[in-house]
């Protein structure tokens, strides 16, 4: 059974002001990664104070970035979701006449890319623990293309293409709408860099 639609927000110079700092960037990651949780569970995970959390969370949900989400309360405690899968950059942010447009454009692009060291650094540090199949399941690659930018935007379709083409795939033995956790299925992070080199 095909996975649903994929519900992406597009960033706007207001909507990007709203999220470009990097707890919140860092707090929306968890919740898409790990689901709903409350202000209390995220300031365990990501190593800070429940009052940066809780603040920061409802300045994601006044920017429309994160809901509530009732059905995993109890008692008192708040639980947050996020309200869409992704995040999709406008690049024409980083061009805005409005410096703090442009502030923010850089606050997000340099945290995206801290997160996506994070995550492959931590990795390469447990990797020995995981299977052999897994080992050999992962990547890091890196390779040198001459192109032009209507190709490398082309390379970047595709790519999405294939990427996007693995999400209605079940691994055999896996019964249909298995969730990542089910024997020999994880949730597998890509990630995909393609950019000009800055030293010719």
């Amino acid at each position: 059974m095909p996975d649903r639609e994929l519900n992406i927000r597009t960033l706007d110079a207001r909507s990007l002001r709203g999220l470009a700092h990097p707890l919140r960037i860092r707090l929306l990651s968890a919740l898409r990664h790990h689901g709903p949780a409350t202000a209390s569970r995220l300031a365990e995970r990501l190593g800070e104070s429940s009052g940066a959390t809780s603040y920061h969370l409802r300045q994601l949900a006044a920017h429309g970035f994160v809901v509530d989400a009732p059905e995993r309360g109890k008692g008192r405690e708040r639980w947050w979701r996020a309200a869409h899968d992704g995040t999709l950059f406008d690049e024409n942010l980083i061009h805005d006449p409005d410096p703090a447009v442009r502030g923010a454009a850089d606050v997000f692009l340099q945290q995206v890319a801290s997160i996506h060291a994070q995550e492959l650094n931590r990795w390469l540090g447990g990797a020995q623990h995981w299977p052999l199949a897994w080992r050999r399941g992962s990547d890091l690659s890196d390779f040198t293309l001459r192109l032009g930018p209507e190709q490398a935007l082309d390379l970047i379709h595709q790519l999405h293409a294939v990427i996007d083409s693995f999400r209605d795939r079940v691994p055999d033995g896996v019964p249909d709408g298995d969730a990542p956790g089910a024997e020999g299925v994880e949730s597998v992070r890509v990630q995909v860099h393609v950019f000009p080199r800055a030293d010719r």
